[in-house]
């Protein structure tokens, strides 16, 4: 065993683990940026959304008045802004300059395909116990389903946002009236995001029976052997059928990586609902 390996990194035979890469560096920090940001977004958002509530007045002493909540969020927009920005150079570089196969279909693509129907059906049958679990690709469909509604989101919030940062410029091609409808749209779409985050999101990733208590691969960009088998297993069939396996084959995250991922995840989960369960409070009350 190297040092890079964490301990008890073997297998049933005492033959060292392999790990195989999931997501590139890059990949990785783009996502450390998109969850800090937003959840810098959402603790200054909520606030000002719920500014009535006492929590959100506490807070907004706390860091200098709503003033500097609002300033602290456009900072967060524009992290925001240009970690998509960058995703989407990075589809456009794959994609469009280098044709790389398997970026806008196929299945390893985030594009929904006629499979992921198929998958939701089989997977309620399974949960009913009414069949078997279906074997999942690179991207399984609630994953597919968790980055187009942060897609989405980006251009719905995003534009609303910049349209009220920006008001007067954006006044020169927009009626009044639609210039209040984007505070509304705003509003509305950045809560429902909030719902959707620290809920299923954070609860298909994270705290599903697979991944309890934290699914790692998103900090550290690789996986087991075995769990790359086991949530995988159309992806690791169809690599080991081609020889493409050993390509994949990456170093075992060292034991100061895990435990940092581990402070990192849990961190932002706890982060995450608690500020779900001050939404609620504040949203019902």
């Amino acid at each position: 065993m190297t040092e890079l390996e964490p301990a008890g990194a073997t297998t049933k035979n005492g033959a060292p683990e392999k790990y195989y890469v999931r997501f590139t560096r890059e990949q990785r920090y783009m996502h450390a940026a998109l969850f800090t940001s937003f959840l810098g977004l959402a603790a200054t958002g909520l606030p000002m959304r719920f500014s009535e509530s006492f929590w959100a007045r506490r807070f907004a002493t706390a860091v200098g008045g709503f003033g500097s909540i609002l300033f602290l969020h456009k900072f967060f927009a524009v992290v925001l802004t240009i970690a998509f920005l960058l995703h989407l150079k990075e589809i456009f570089q794959r994609g469009v300059i280098n044709r790389e196969k398997g970026v806008f279909w196929g299945p390893a693509s985030m594009v929904a395909n006629w499979k992921d129907v198929k998958d939701i059906f089989g997977h309620m049958r399974w949960f009913l116990g009414l069949g078997p679990k279906p074997k999942f690709d690179r991207y399984a469909y609630w994953e597919k389903f968790d980055y187009w509604a942060v897609f989405w989101g980006m251009i719905v919030i995003g534009f609303s946002g910049y349209a009220m940062w920006f008001a007067p410029f954006f006044a020169h091609f927009l009626p009044g009236w639609a210039l209040n409808a984007v505070l509304v749209i705003h509003s509305e779409e950045a809560l429902l995001a909030v719902l959707f985050i620290f809920s299923i999101h954070f609860v298909n990733t994270h705290l599903r029976p697979d991944s309890f208590p934290m699914d790692m691969v998103i900090f550290t960009g690789v996986e087991s052997e075995a769990e790359f088998e086991h949530k995988r297993t159309l992806e690791f069939e169809r690599n080991a059928a081609r020889g493409e396996l050993e390509k994949k084959v990456g170093i075992a995250p060292p034991l100061w990586l895990l435990n940092f991922s581990k402070v990192v995840g849990f961190t932002a989960i706890f982060i995450g609902f608690m500020l779900l369960v001050l939404t609620l409070t504040a949203y019902f009350s």
